[in-house]
């Protein structure tokens, strides 16, 4: 690969400097707005900066999506981070949320950009981003573009990093496109998935313009666990119930959309895609993140086209996508997040949308967030974006958790995030639920049946039994919801 030279990287006037300079010049109260999603194309050296500065912050963060260590270990070790916005997965981050030492706000992804520009949230004092070139007024982003076109737009100032251990040529994935404000805002005008309706660069006010940085850094990337014997036969079912579905359901006539959510679970699902019988239709991909089982999909020619916000790669999916981005640039579009995430466009491809959970309840609501309705795991991220405007909503998750001894198909969830409303069906390694039309108690025993775990379904059932004997349209015993295991 040939190396690009400064001139590729860095056009017209712009004041290059440290990264010590560009932290140095930001308020320690500030509301920062960084680029990043799916732990991918977020800032490393002013982050860092920060973090060893000595300096009292007390900093706001706000991201389109998860970040890597620089930011959700350094900073908050660092005691920078005061408030956090919507989304994080770090060990580090987790823990001084849930001990209350920052304070997190989640919120969905699609409107986090509106959230920015409405005052919903804070305005950004500053954004800090990641680029692979820059000019005056405009930069390329590296490998994810999430909410970062909308946090330039609305943020006072901009610090830029270059980062020379990116690519220049994923100028050839992206397409920004950034709709107007309401209300004369249009609709999307995106009619497929491979479809490009924007440019490769964000553009910005020059004025706003503080600083480059220049790095060579590169991400710290997913690693995706190993899959269990257990996640295996999970993947099995949801690939037969696909198989099914694309069959008889009028939306996959011609086309199929596919969305997973991001992580172990989700990169196994789509390994599973293999399997899949479609009839000859073409099998696409419009979601939120690429991983490596769609670089696999789309190596073996199985996979026609694939849209995400981000690159959200281990280090050899990395590797093997840069050194070959030329034979992926008329497959892969790499797009803002409310543009991948927009409820229109998801609605108007017919998306069947996979995600999992922490529990789902016998009536269908869907817990995403919380262990023991407590303590915050990452966020929603995009779920609910797709879940609530999918064609199909499912929800695929073990049935157990902790080795065997917690049921994650339980009577009453602790959080919710998706309501009955939002999920079409629920997969485990036991079966498949398929909720469409049932009533509650349908649903209650549709869900114990297919998809409880053996040793805890004659529990469940008894649950059912008392919560009945109340009456109603959605029986509870809720003196026994939660502890319904030992209850008489």
């Amino acid at each position: 690969m040939t190396v690009p030279s400064d001139a590729d990287r860095i056009a017209g006037d712009v004041r290059v400097v440290t990264a010590a300079a560009a932290a140095d010049s930001i308020a320690e109260d500030a509301a920062v707005a960084v680029s990043g999603f799916g732990s991918v194309g977020y800032p490393k050296a002013v982050p860092q900066a920060l973090a060893a500065s000595g300096r009292d912050l007390s900093l706001t963060i706000i991201s389109g999506g998860s970040v890597g260590d620089e930011i959700d270990t350094e900073l908050v070790e660092a005691g920078a981070i005061a408030r956090r916005y919507p989304f994080q997965t770090r060990a580090a981050s987790r823990a001084a949320i849930n001990e209350d030492s920052i304070a997190f706000h989640d919120r969905h992804i699609a409107g986090l950009g509106d959230d920015v520009a409405f005052g919903t949230l804070p305005t950004p004092d500053v954004a800090v981003v990641e680029a692979v070139s820059v000019g005056e007024d405009w930069f390329v982003p590296s490998t994810s573009i999430g909410q970062t076109p909308s946090f330039v737009r609305n943020a006072d100032r901009l610090v830029v990093e270059v980062n020379d251990a990116q690519p220049l040529d994923l100028r050839r994935l992206h397409d920004v496109y950034l709709p107007a404000m309401p209300p004369h805002r249009e609709p999307i005008p995106l009619r497929r998935a491979d479809e490009r309706i924007g440019t490769p660069r964000i553009p910005f006010d020059a004025d706003a313009l503080t600083a480059v940085v220049r790095t060579d850094t590169r991400d710290a990337t997913y690693t995706f666990r190993e899959p269990t014997p257990e996640v295996r036969d999970l993947a099995a079912n949801l690939g037969a119930f696909l198989s099914d579905e694309v069959r008889r359901n009028p939306v996959c006539e011609d086309v199929v959309h596919l969305q997973f959510g991001v992580g172990s679970i989700g990169n196994a699902l789509m390994g599973e895609l293999e399997s899949i019988d479609v009839g000859g239709r073409d099998l696409v991909y419009y979601g939120e993140v690429i991983q490596d089982g769609l670089l696999n999909m789309l190596d073996a020619g199985l996979l026609s086209s694939a849209s995400a916000t981000s690159l959200a790669l281990t280090v050899e999916g990395q590797d093997r996508l840069f050194a070959d981005l030329n034979a992926y640039a008329d497959q892969v579009v790499v797009r803002p997040a409310n543009v991948s995430n927009a409820p229109s466009i998801i609605r108007r491809l017919g998306v069947l949308a996979v995600n999992s959970a922490v529990e789902v309840d016998l009536y269908g609501h869907v817990n995403a967030t919380h262990v023991r309705g407590t303590n915050v795991v990452n966020g929603i991220g995009g779920s609910s974006d797709f879940s609530r405007h999918a064609a199909v909503s499912v929800i695929a998750l073990p049935s157990t958790a902790a080795g065997g001894d917690v049921s994650r198909i339980v009577p009453m969830a602790t959080h919710v995030d998706l309501t009955e409303h939002d999920v079409s069906v629920v997969v485990t390694e036991q079966g498949v639920a398929d909720l469409r039309g049932l009533a509650p108690r349908e649903r209650a025993a549709e869900l114990i049946t297919e998809c409880a775990h053996p040793s805890f379904r004659e529990d469940l059932r008894a649950y059912v039994e008392r919560a009945e004997r109340t009456g109603g349209h959605i029986p509870h015993d809720l003196e026994t919801a939660f502890d319904w295991r030992s209850a008489e």
